[in-house]
């Protein structure tokens, strides 16, 4: 396996066009593409949390990792919002060799340094569990699953400035419709 670096996603047509063959090949399907593209052309993005792993050798585009902002539907019916990081993406030429959590690990940083107080996902209770996310709803955040994914895959990953009166119900933005 190369040695890879992770640095910020540059949006020029090129490094665009890579992060979407990589995120289609590691999901099988050009939709979560699109949702990166989605999110890129909507007012949640945030262009620093945007991530890429990129080869040491040839600068080539191995991981795309992403936080924006998706709604967050308080008990009192006020809508605010939350950092969501979706999607995580590694060619699958390269998954298994540490190219994932490296990129979690990193866009968490940033969002902790953007002062965000957690980041909340859908995903694999035992992947990211080791990375530092637990299950949302004990901590009053509930977020709507496909049918076939466990209860434990809504998570949360409490950052620097996490505050326990932060509840409610995700709410995905227009850039998540057909995706999610």
């Amino acid at each position: 396996m190369p040695g890879f670096t992770i640095r910020p996603e540059r949006t020029d047509d090129t490094e665009v066009a890579a992060i979407a063959d990589v995120v289609a090949a590691a999901f099988g399907s050009p939709a979560e593409a699109e949702l990166v593209r989605r999110i890129r052309a909507s007012e949640n993005y945030l262009p620093s949390a945007a991530l890429v792993a990129v080869s040491s050798d040839d600068g080539r585009v191995l991981g795309h990792v992403m936080v924006s902002h998706v709604g967050l539907r308080r008990p009192d019916g006020t809508l605010g919002s939350i950092a969501s990081l979706s999607p995580l993406a590694v060619h699958p030429d390269h998954q298994r060799s540490g190219i994932g959590s490296a990129l979690v690990h990193a866009v968490v940083a940033v969002a902790d340094e953007l002062g965000e107080p957690l980041v909340v996902l859908e995903g694999s209770p035992a992947y990211y569990g080791r990375l530092g996310f637990e299950y949302s709803v004990p901590l009053g955040i509930s977020i709507h699953l496909p049918d076939w994914a466990p209860a434990e895959a809504a998570q949360v990953r409490r950052l620097a400035n996490y505050d326990a009166a932060i509840t409610g119900t995700v709410e995905y933005p227009p850039a998540f419709d057909d995706v999610t």
